[in-house]
């Protein structure tokens, strides 16, 4: 572990944390009115109500933040430069999902993005768990979600004719 002082530790957490929530308020414009238009769609029988979104991502987000701080703390570890570039990456492909499926409609799109983000998290979980297990570990649930995501993005494009490519 690095050998930050405790305030540089408590700005390093926040600064992590808000990277987090700043992917979260990006992708939460462009789901403003997300709440009807899901509830309008013909969506699986396994698919969760709108309100379990908003708790679960808040959460998902956290953990990610904390995961990336602890990365950060690891100033002498290898792959810490890349863990942390793909950790940036994938929550500029996280925000993005929102825009294309509920601002744009583009069910196929959406899709294809969500697989990537999927890889994407995938690879960061790996490089975080390099540097520090438990970082990558507080990862598995965000990519446990994002496949979910991406198995329901893939049933509600297949089923909404209107969610053109």
């Amino acid at each position: 572990m690095a050998h930050y002082s405790v305030r540089m530790q408590a700005v390093g957490l926040v600064g992590w944390l808000l990277a987090s929530f700043a992917a979260a308020a990006i992708g939460g414009v462009a789901s403003a009115g997300a709440g009807d238009f899901y509830g309008q769609l013909d969506r699986p029988g396994w698919a969760p109500p709108g309100r379990v979104f908003g708790p679960v991502w808040s959460v998902l987000y956290a953990l990610q933040g904390v995961g990336a701080w602890l990365v950060w703390r690891e100033r002498h570890a290898g792959v810490r430069r890349a863990a942390l570039g793909a950790f940036l990456a994938q929550l500029a492909v996280n925000a993005l999902w929102s825009w294309l499926f509920f601002a744009w409609r583009r069910g196929g799109l959406a899709f294809g993005e969500v697989l990537l983000l999927f890889a994407m998290v995938g690879v960061t979980t790996t490089l975080f768990w390099r540097v520090r297990p438990l970082a990558g570990a507080l990862l598995l649930p965000y990519l446990l979600w994002v496949g979910y995501a991406t198995a329901l993005t893939y049933s509600i494009w297949q089923r909404n004719p209107q969610l053109s490519g």
